[in-house]
């Protein structure tokens, strides 16, 4: 079986927006292990790799599906997914996260991903309704054909909403329940180890931190590859449903290709995990510093709880199968661990400027994959 020249540049670039998210996202389970000089950054980011890799045989063999990749296959409607649109999505992904890698914002790769598809997508279905609008009615002028097409998009169901609205709701939900649970845990410790020798516990913290570190990179590596593997495998889909027009799985029903897809097609979640380790050991220390310093000071018992809190966080929305932002799950976290000492000890403004980027991720990352398919079509 050959794939098509575009299928195999989409699994290519998928692959490569996967390691840019590893070391992109690097920062999110190493910045508070470095910050708290429990390891080096290069010994960090080897431990994040190895317990990023990890998550595979979690997923395959212990939880037995990937339900994250699921979700983010049926963000679109199949009937609007091309080709075209995955490659826009993916080229509109891979310029957002180097344009806030470079700048050091700690953005969302998982948003930025869901954006470009979610844009490409609308696009497509805009200009497929312009031009058979402009065909049924040529009397129309320009602006009442695209008011017409827009008028045909919102009654199509492009979007899943059902898959999205959660999505968008855990933009504000993860962070929320990541400083919930590192406040909850924080004040915990901090009863369980009052009365203890302080250069002791610290110790002991440090030592527990390889535990929540590994933990935070489990749930990182389950997380975020399996949004790439989705990302591929509705490309792969599609070749076999309407480019091969495949029997088996024309005989699958909608609902199942994807779970089909993954047993199939076993070595795109394999290296979908292999590309984000190895992401993760090229590092990113601009980020790093961010979310290690710039936050909130913090200690080797408050890197516990966030990390810890991050880690819970993920394991939870990977088992209902919502995609979440690492990165907007370990800030929570660690400005949880802020709050327990005082309010003025979290940097709002920094906090605020994060906010900001987290916002506006997704309609800029789609407005970029909108425009990138109209050139990618024009050709």
């Amino acid at each position: 079986m050959e794939f098509p020249i575009l299928l195999i540049v989409i699994i290519g670039l998928a692959l490569i927006f996967d390691y840019i998210n590893g070391f992109h996202d690097a920062a999110n389970s190493i910045a508070t292990i470095v910050s708290t000089k429990v390891l080096t950054p290069f010994q960090a980011v080897l431990w994040a790799a190895l317990w990023n890799f990890a998550a595979f045989f979690i997923a395959a063999y212990i939880i037995g599906e990937f339900k994250i990749g699921n979700t983010i296959a049926k963000t679109v409607n199949e009937n609007f997914i091309n080709l075209e649109v995955i490659f826009s999505g993916l080229i509109a992904a891979i310029a957002w996260n180097l344009l806030t890698w470079w700048f050091g914002i700690p953005s969302s790769s998982s948003h930025t991903l869901i954006g470009g598809f979610l844009g490409a997508a609308l696009m497509h279905a805009f200009t497929m309704d312009y031009h058979a609008v402009a065909t049924a009615h040529p009397e129309l002028g320009v602006w009442d054909t695209v008011k017409e097409a827009l008028s045909q998009v919102t009654h199509q169901s492009v979007v899943k909403f059902d898959k999205v609205i959660p999505i968008f709701l855990f933009i504000f939900m993860a962070p929320i329940i990541g400083m919930i649970i590192s406040i909850i845990i924080t004040l915990i410790i901090v009863h369980l180890y009052k009365k203890s020798n302080p250069h002791k516990a610290d110790q002991s913290f440090k030592r527990l931190q390889l535990a929540s570190s590994a933990l935070f990179s489990l749930g990182h590596g389950l997380n975020d590859a399996q949004k790439v593997m989705g990302i591929i495998g509705a490309a792969v889909i599609y070749f076999h449903v309407q480019i091969q027009m495949d029997p088996e799985y024309l005989k699958i029903a909608s609902a199942d290709r994807f779970d089909h897809f993954a047993k199939d097609y076993l070595w795109v979640p394999l290296v979908s995990f292999v590309a984000i380790a190895l992401g993760t050991m090229s590092g990113g220390w601009k980020i790093i510093k961010t979310m290690g310093t710039k936050i909130t000071k913090v200690t080797s018992l408050e890197g516990v709880s966030a990390e810890t809190a991050g880690a819970i966080t993920l394991f939870l929305t990977d088992h209902f199968g919502i995609p979440v932002s690492t990165t907007h799950t370990i800030t929570g976290s660690i400005i949880g661990v802020g709050l327990t000492k005082r309010v003025s000890a979290v940097r709002w403004g920094v906090t605020v400027s994060l906010l900001w980027a987290w916002v506006l991720t997704i309609p800029i990352s789609a407005i970029v994959a909108g425009l990138t398919y109209l050139v990618v079509t024009a050709f």
